[in-house]
């Protein structure tokens, strides 16, 4: 991600902060729980997507898919913001720990 990425992902965190009257401890811990909600909705635009709803059949596309995809990562983001003082530094970090564990050596 770039700066102004990152830029965005604060502006969000400091606009939710400000928008709660949770003290910054439990803003924290419903951020973090905030991935679970995000992630059951990409499971019920997955169903809707295969049609496997019975009640509610093709209720979603691929592209709705991507979309909740997408809210779990900026929800995610959001959550380092609030957990880390240096979320580029933790993010860029961690992605390569797992690189290095996950992918193949380039020659």
């Amino acid at each position: 991600m770039d700066e102004r990425q990152w830029e965005t992902v604060r502006r969000l965190a400091d606009w939710l902060a400000e928008g709660s009257s949770q003290p910054p401890e439990m803003q924290r811990v419903l951020q973090c729980l905030k991935l679970s909600e995000e992630a059951g909705e990409v499971a019920e635009a997955v169903i809707g997507a295969l049609g496997q709803n019975p009640r509610k059949g093709f209720s979603h596309t691929w592209d709705d898919v991507a979309d909740e995809l997408c809210d779990v990562v900026i929800t995610a983001l959001v959550a380092l913001t609030r957990v880390h003082p240096d979320p580029p530094a933790a993010f860029d970090a961690h992605l390569a720990k797992v690189a290095e564990r996950a992918l193949p050596r380039r020659p």
